[in-house]
């Protein structure tokens, strides 16, 4: 291989698989000698990847965690395996790394090759997910669109169904995604209605950025209270009333809602109250997965739903 840059991508594709390669090895590879390969090693330094060398007769190289994450080298396999694993995952918010999936989706997919996202979509369209209880699914191709509008930052066209079924097209500036969890939501400022408003993103269809750029405004408040005040004053809402037995093993997302907040210490027993769209089964799965006893104190459908979860799985546990 006489170009170097491809040399020095097709050594960095090697290093990056853990392993310790012989020197010899390399130059058989990429058919250099090993000088070559030890002069295209002290570049990759100079580049700040942390490759490391072993002494001994034939000596290795393998690379290292560094202070910072280099940039990766894929192989069209490797690409096309993360961007559907990606692609599956984005459609169902996963918390804690919801927002992280997407930005990297969005990445990855904005430099695939056309003949590799075509691989994408066909094993995409040959697969089926597993949907949450209220089957509230969300295209990954939407959330990439909208990711990158919103890193662009760029004016995004889409169609939209209101909850009372009506179709419109919006023309908005995109702020934040966010993620409740078990719904994606679009915070925007809608051009047309002169006014920030919040989008389900899985009643978003047909979304495409204009190219037009724009200079964000300052929303009145964090992305994430907007959408809570926004599912309080328009989504078909109910107040949670739960009382977990300690707070010890409690994640984020109830520990933010803790009534008073913090109280009581690790092993007291802690009441949260908050405000939710979810379906009530979903919810109350949810709630058992965090693996720490509760109690339902409302509303009736919550109470209901935790009593059938509960009788299900007793009937499924046999006698």
């Amino acid at each position: 291989m006489t170009d170097t840059p491809a040399r020095l991508l097709s050594l960095l594709s090697l290093l990056q698989t853990p392993r310790e390669w012989p020197g010899s090895e390399l130059a058989e590879r990429l058919r250099v000698s090993a000088r070559t390969i030890r002069r295209d090693i002290d570049r990759l330094r100079e580049l700040g990847y942390p490759v490391e060398a072993t002494l001994g007769a034939e000596g290795g190289y393998r690379l290292v965690a560094g202070a910072a994450m280099p940039p990766l080298v894929l192989d069209d396999e490797e690409a096309v395996a993360i961007a559907v694993g990606l692609r599956a995952g984005a459609g169902h918010a996963i918390e804690g790394v919801e927002e992280a999936s997407v930005r990297a989706l969005a990445k990855l997919e904005q430099v695939l090759p056309g003949r590799l996202r075509r691989r994408v979509g066909a094993l995409q369209s040959a697969t089926v997910a597993v949907t949450r209880g209220d089957g509230a699914s969300v295209d990954p191709r939407t959330l990439t669109a909208i990711a990158s509008a919103v890193a662009g930052p760029e004016r995004l066209r889409f169609a939209y169904r209101a909850r009372d079924g009506v179709d419109s097209r919006r023309l908005v500036e995109p702020y934040r995604l966010v993620s409740t969890g078990s719904r994606w939501y679009l915070v925007a400022y809608d051009m047309e209605r002169g006014d920030w408003r919040t989008f389900r993103v899985d009643r978003v269809s047909e979304p495409h950025a204009t190219g037009a750029r724009f200079v964000g405004r300052e929303l009145p408040m964090d992305a994430v209270d907007f959408v809570r005040r926004g599912l309080r004053g328009g989504e078909s809402t109910y107040r949670v009333d739960v009382t977990f037995a300690a707070a010890a093993g409690l994640p984020e997302w109830v520990r933010e809602f803790v009534v008073p907040p913090g109280g009581g210490g690790e092993g007291a027993a802690v009441r949260v109250r908050f405000e939710s769209a979810d379906s009530p089964e979903w919810l109350v799965a949810r709630l058992a997965l965090v693996g720490v006893p509760f109690t339902v104190h409302g509303p009736g459908v919550l109470v209901e739903a935790a009593r059938a979860l509960g009788a299900r799985l007793a009937e499924a546990a046999g006698p």
